[in-house]
């Protein structure tokens, strides 16, 4: 089921599940299942019977009971109906059919809440419920786990414990360390592993550390971890340091410690990925396979199942990175995802988490002039990012906080805007997206820093979150410890925070096309209708039954109808658009075809003006010439003239000298 049912006052889950159970007689006690078959329809009776085996124990692993007993085999029938539905989901279920047909079930049983006795396990149990004979509802039990913890802690602010130990709820302290501490430093890597805290690089002064320490989260003790590293061309292990590095990702996996990118004075190629051997300490190169990311560091790394989720961070050339990627963890295989919606800007040094294993969460982070404040969300399934309006007054832009999980509450410690550190420590309740802060610190202290380590212990089955490290204008190797109090009393410090609404619930709106309220339908008409289809009360309960499926058919029938309507319109309107980007696109070339021709015709155009010119010159040059010509044309001839009439005259001269007596001269 998609929808959240969160009650608007009085206990939280899985306490209001617990009160809602013993109300309508789900005890045990033979008194409260006739109490059930008194309060209720024989229809909704046996829904909240199923929806509390399946809060309880889990996804129903029995046998299916003999047809010969249709009580046993109903129960059976409306159990496994449930399928894989997980208890949480459940329990929500559970209290809101409750309130649907009692609404007033909760100020009646106020007075008497019990308190919890024991934790749920999910989907790991094979124990089998009792079937009692006739109309009555068996008897349910209880599992406990270590793991995933549903109770709440007691609401109290100090508790008695020995003088080292931290007594104080919501509230940082400094414990007493013993030991030799390792070297001031931030945007190092820290991860837990058998109450032990694994510390590794770093950054001090510009320089990369490479050093690997151990904090003892039960004497409070330092440790050094003198190390080994083995390379694909060593057989043998030699002594040596692994490569110094700052801004990676330290996970554990498989009681192993694997580092994930970061920066480095040489960087390779591509993100490397080194794993760390608790009992040889060593460290190794693991081979990877597909297209691993390109180096960076300042990314978040998230384990999500089986997994690793890669989102942002920084390249070796300053180049801030959007991208996602995924690294099988047991295959050792990268996977580059192309995601739909817009995906947060390009950043590093955000925090990530993941909630109910399908939605990851990236709040904040930097640029290289902008400290954001923005929180996105991204459908692991359907791959596709969303922004979401937070409830409250959220966080002020930062970057390099650390963040840790613990239920559906992520805690964000530390970051800055370049200005000044963050001081508050903030709580996002990750299924309203609702914050509220939890304490705050004063001054210059290492809880206000960049580049702080953030993780989360157990003592004494409570959640201990451990701080270390940062940069705040000095370097820090301080250790602070903090241990949530994880009552609704945090509700009363949501800064402004506007009231939720009971069947909505904010991280099931990670997409936009309403498949929240379309999934809740369906489910809880597909269990009404199993239930049902399943319960055997005679002729005329049969035949109630049976118009009651048929109009829900039918009306499913309808409802399906007009979705593939709108799918196929959506189709036809993707088509269009399709088309008419095509369209778009051609026409783009062809304007830029055009264009390109213009600026040809242009240059022809300029080309052929200056010949224009070159030739008028020319023109002018020769009417110039043909002028000086006639004027040496008529020259010549007034000389050819003037040169005739000489010769004449000299002509006559001769004859008359001739005549005369005088010989002629000598030409």
């Amino acid at each position: 089921m998609a929808t959240l049912v969160r009650a608007s006052s009085g206990l939280a889950y899985p306490e209001r599940f617990y009160a809602a159970a013993s109300y309508v007689g789900l005890d045990g006690s033979q008194s409260s299942v006739k109490q059930l078959s008194s309060k209720f329809t024989n229809d909704t009776a046996l829904l909240l019977y199923a929806l509390h085996q399946q809060a309880t124990v889990g996804p129903c692993s029995i046998p299916k009971p003999s047809v010969w007993n249709p009580v046993k085999q109903s129960k059976w029938k409306s159990w496994q109906g449930l399928g894989t539905m997980p208890s949480i989901e459940a329990m929500r279920l559970f209290v809101k059919i409750l309130e649907e047909e009692d609404p007033g079930w909760y100020p009646r049983e106020s007075n008497s809440v019990p308190e919890p006795a024991v934790d749920v396990q999910i989907n790991s149990t094979k124990a089998e419920p009792s079937f009692e004979n006739g109309a009555s509802f068996g008897e349910t039990k209880n599992f406990s786990t270590e793991d995933r913890r549903l109770t709440e802690t007691q609401d109290k602010d100090v508790v008695l414990e020995d003088p080292n130990t931290v007594s104080v709820y919501n509230q940082w302290t400094a414990p007493r360390t013993s030991g030799q501490p390792p070297k001031a430093r931030y945007e190092h890597g820290a991860v837990v592993i058998q109450n032990k805290m694994y510390m590794y690089g770093g950054n001090h002064n510009g320089r990369y550390l490479g050093d690997l320490h151990v904090l003892d989260l039960k004497t409070w003790t330092w440790s050094r971890v003198e190390t080994k590293v083995v390379t694909e061309s060593q057989e043998t292990s030699s002594p040596a340091v692994l490569t110094h590095c700052a801004g990676h990702s330290l996970i554990s996996w498989n009681n192993s410690l694997l580092s994930v990118g970061g920066h480095t004075k040489n960087p390779s190629e591509s993100m490397p990925v080194n794993v760390f051997d608790l009992h040889s300490c060593t460290w190794s190169i693991v081979k990877t396979y597909g297209k691993p990311p390109i180096s960076r560091g300042g990314q978040s790394a998230t384990v999500v199942g089986k997994s690793l989720v890669i989102f942002g961070g920084q390249d070796a050339k300053k180049l801030h990175l959007n991208d996602l990627h995924i690294l099988d963890l047991d295959t050792m295989t990268w996977d580059e995802i192309d995601s739909v919606g817009p995906p947060p800007s390009p950043r590093s040094d955000h925090a990530a988490a993941v909630h109910a294993e399908r939605y990851l969460l990236i709040f904040g982070g930097g640029s290289h002039a902008t400290c954001f404040d923005d929180l996105h969300v991204l459908d692991l399934q359907t791959m596709e990012w969303s922004r979401h309006t937070q409830q409250g007054e959220a966080p002020t832009p930062r970057a390099g906080h650390a963040g840790v999980t613990i239920g559906e509450n992520w805690y964000i410690v530390g970051g800055g805007d370049n200005k000044s550190g963050a001081s508050e420590t903030v709580v996002l309740n990750m299924s309203t997206l609702a914050w509220s802060v939890l304490t705050s610190v004063e001054g210059r202290v290492p809880l206000a820093s960049e580049g702080l380590s953030l993780v989360v212990s157990s003592y004494n089955s409570e959640d201990l979150i451990v701080a270390f490290g940062g940069y705040n204008g000095c370097y820090n190797n301080e250790v602070n410890v903090l241990k949530p109090s994880h009552k609704s009393s945090l509700k009363s410090k949501i800064m402004g925070a506007s009231p939720v609404p009971d069947s909505v619930s904010a991280v099931n709106n990670a997409t936009t096309r309403g498949i929240e309220s379309e999934i809740e339908v369906n489910q809880e008409s597909k269990v009404r209708e199993i239930v049902m289809d399943n319960v055997n009360r005679g002729p005329k309960v049969e035949g109630k039954n049976e118009r009651i499926i048929t109009t829900l058919k039918s009306e499913k029938e309808e409802l399906e109808a007009s979705l593939n309507k709108e799918k196929i319109q959506t189709l036809q309107l993707k088509e269009e658009l399709a088309e008419t980007d095509t369209r778009s696109t051609e026409l783009y070339k062809e304007l830029q075809s055009v264009r390109s021709q213009l600026a040809a015709e242009q240059s022809r155009c300029f080309k052929l003006e200056i010949e224009v010119a070159e030739l008028s010159q020319k023109l002018q040059a020769m009417e110039t010439l043909q002028k000086e010509l006639e004027l040496l044309h008529r020259q010549k001839a007034v000389a050819s003239e003037q040169a005739a009439m000489n010769a004449e005259q000299q002509s006559s001269g001769g004859v008359w000298g001739w005549l005369a007596g005088t010989p002629p001269p000598k030409t």
